[in-house]
């Protein structure tokens, strides 16, 4: 069964800022990293139950992606129903808190 795979507006601003964070535009490994992380985000559409439930709120699941220092976390829910995954955040393993208000800037 395939899903629908929508980001969020916050998960697609996270995408942006990570592609400038590690300045995909100019260098080609950080870009094929970032490329990697936008078809693994997708692949959402097969198996989305295949991510492990968040800490933080057992109706989230997350997939990390990259290594090391560098693991992100793909944070979405699951429509059954609607067959529908959505994306509600990307943010670096590292940071504290996946929930936490947005700040302008």
């Amino acid at each position: 069964m395939t899903f629908l795979v929508e980001l969020t507006e916050r998960a697609g601003r996270d995408l942006g800022r990570i592609y400038r964070r590690i300045n995909a535009e100019n260098s080609r490994q950080a870009r094929d990293w970032f490329n990697e992380l936008e078809v693994v985000v997708f692949s959402l559409d097969q198996n989305p139950s295949r991510g492990a439930i968040t800490p933080e709120d057992e109706t989230l699941r997350q997939l990390l992606f990259g290594k090391k220092r560098n693991v992100y976390r793909i944070i979405y829910s699951i429509d059954e129903r609607r067959q529908i995954v959505t994306v509600r955040h990307i943010r670096h393993g590292a940071q504290d808190d996946a929930f936490k208000p947005e700040t302008n800037g």
